[in-house]
């Protein structure tokens, strides 16, 4: 028996996860999708649940593989696209975001801002990220993330503490999570952060 090899894709959007199998002359063998929950704490605040978006990403690969009858052996490799700048912080050690990711579309950031606006910073940040200061990117999501739930437990923790976008998120957790997982990302999506330079 000739065995197969195909190719996976993640697409984890800003309203749910997709998962497809392409094979070798790129025909779609199967795809699963599920939506996940959105969060508006306030006026202008979105928020996803970082555990539901792994949970469904874990869902929608074991339906997508049941469903085409592909083993996940015979998967080749696993390309993940991405909802870029939405921003998770989690404790390496126990697995568990210090709170919700701050979805790309979220504007509580926008005091965090306009205080570098207006200390004159907005010019060295487009000089060296070659993005303009605004609350889309996911620098001032971290402040805000530090500083809004800096309690003790997370002060004590910040030497373990890991920053993503989503294919970070999704990465971690497909390579082992607490037990190993790697904590990397690539080039396109580091570049939405604010803090990558170009």
């Amino acid at each position: 028996m000739v065995k197969k090899n195909y190719i996976g894709a993640i697409d984890q959007g800003t309203t749910g996860t997709r998962f497809m199998i392409f094979d070798h002359e790129s025909k779609i063998i199967s795809s699963y999708y599920k939506e996940h929950k959105q969060i508006f704490p306030r006026p202008g605040w979105v928020e996803h649940d970082p555990h539901e978006i792994w949970k469904n990403t874990e869902y929608v690969m074991s339906k997508a593989l049941q469903s085409g009858k592909v083993s996940i052996k015979e998967l080749k490799a696993i390309g993940i696209t991405n909802q870029r700048e939405t921003t998770i912080v989690w404790d390496k050690n126990s697995g568990i975001p210090i709170y919700n990711a701050i979805v790309w579309q979220c504007t509580r950031t926008n005091r965090i801002c306009e205080s570098l606006k207006k200390e004159s910073f907005e010019e060295e940040i487009k000089a060296k990220t070659g993005l303009v200061t605004a609350t889309y990117f996911s620098g001032p999501k971290i402040k805000w993330l530090l500083d809004n739930k800096g309690d003790s437990g997370i002060k004590s923790a910040k030497n373990r503490l890991l920053f993503g976008n989503i294919d970070t998120w999704i990465i971690w957790n497909l390579t082992g999570g607490v037990n190993g997982g790697v904590h990397v990302t690539d080039y396109t999506n580091a570049s939405r952060t604010m803090m990558m330079k170009r």
